[in-house]
């Protein structure tokens, strides 16, 4: 399972650590600490909390609303469909919910998963899909 520090959760979910570590004081994200002592938040739980701050939970990020069509959006996966042959891939990205249509090779070959840390790249109505 992929868990991301406090530092790394910030910045996939578009706010400052300080933000982020008072919302796991807060109980709003469940984290774990690691032999070294760091706070880590499991990627299943960090996708579930993006997804609730984007549909409206107390404290979504303030990012502006208008960007060109040839940005990079990092963001965390919180869903992947696999069909036969093609699949469908979402990625919360701050407030931005993105959804890719690919192959399913492609999904394998990224090794997809939710909970992962990934960049949708958009250039007019494409998206492309970059494991991080």
């Amino acid at each position: 399972m992929t868990s991301y520090t406090i530092g790394q959760a910030a910045r996939l979910l578009g706010v400052s650590p300080d933000t982020a570590r008072r919302w796991a004081d807060a109980g709003r994200v469940t984290t774990h600490r690691d032999e070294g002592g760091r706070r880590l938040v499991d990627g299943k739980d960090l996708a579930a909390f993006s997804v609730e701050l984007a549909q409206g939970g107390h404290g979504q990020p303030d990012v502006p609303s208008s960007t060109s069509v040839r940005n990079a959006f990092p963001g965390i996966v919180t869903a992947v469909q696999l069909g036969d042959v093609a699949a469908q891939v979402e990625i919360q990205a701050g407030p931005h919910r993105l959804v890719s249509l690919l192959t399913r090779e492609a999904v394998e070959e990224l090794g997809l998963e939710v909970g992962m840390e990934a960049t949708a790249r958009v250039k007019s109505t494409n998206v492309h899909v970059d494991r991080v």
